[in-house]
């Protein structure tokens, strides 16, 4: 075949949160079929471990560090395409949710290649799960919103508070490197301060640790230094929690910050 004629198809697979035994059966079957593996910094090495026929390319993007250019793994893609039947793209999470999958689903697109995109579990299901709680509840959140408040190099700022105002419960990716501006700018929106908010660092994994505390402590600044990923939810299903914690008689391990 040409250099020009896609001889391989590329699969965005979702690698889920972090525990490599939340990865799909359909994730671990490519995987294992997998030539060549493109895969995010925060994958755990288990999940790679079910790659053990194909060749490994870290392309990562870590905040503050420095990242593989968003064109290499474009171009990247293609070329594997070219030269591999299967190639696997391995995102942490789901692919679709702040994975810029659609750029690189451009790319392949634009070139010709083939593609197929495989679900994953999402950080914001995984830290729900972590702490017991449902996003929705009957008559109490019926809409959950996710958001991030990060923009990419030379973006515009994004207006991601405003929908997460208006829900009932939110779910915040990459947030809590600035948690107190966030708060803040939730709080400008109209989000009462006394709110509660849960914040999971390494949900699905052995490290994985939680704070209870409220939007008014973290726009105050308290003292948060996660040693992993971590995600920020808040709103009416984290209330429903905060109350019953209180409650129990034996309640789960959080450390509560408290104004």
């Amino acid at each position: 075949m040409s250099q020009e004629t896609p001889s391989g198809k590329v699969y965005f697979v979702g690698a889920g949160p972090g525990a490599p035994d939340l990865i799909t059966v359909r994730g671990a079957r490519l995987l294992a079929q997998a030539h060549i593996v493109f895969h995010d910094a925060l994958v755990h090495p288990d999940t790679l471990a079910l790659a053990t026929g194909a060749k490994k390319v870290s392309v990562g993007k870590r905040h503050g560090s420095p990242s593989v250019d968003q064109r290499f793994i474009n171009r990247s893609l293609v070329e594997a395409a070219r030269r591999h039947p299967i190639v696997v793209r391995l995102k942490g999470g789901d692919p679709s949710l702040f994975g810029r999958l659609q750029e690189e689903m451009d790319a392949l697109q634009a070139a010709r290649v083939p593609y197929e995109v495989v679900p994953g579990v999402t950080a914001a299901t995984a830290a729900a799960a972590a702490l017991g709680l449902s996003l929705t509840r009957r008559g109490t959140s019926r809409s959950v919103t996710f958001v991030t408040p990060r923009v990419g190099r030379d973006e515009a700022p994004a207006d991601w508070a405003t929908p997460a105002a208006a829900a009932d419960t939110m779910a915040i990716y990459m947030g809590v490197g600035e948690a107190a501006r966030v708060a803040a700018t939730l709080i400008a929106g109209g989000v009462p301060p006394a709110t509660p908010v849960a914040i999971v660092e390494n949900a699905s994994l052995e490290s994985q640790r939680s704070v209870l505390t409220t939007l008014e402590a973290l726009r105050k600044g308290i003292q948060l230094k996660p040693e992993g990923p971590a995600l920020i939810l808040a709103g009416r299903s984290v209330r429903a929690l905060a109350t019953e914690e209180a409650h129990r008689a034996d309640p789960t391990p959080f450390r509560v910050l408290l104004p």
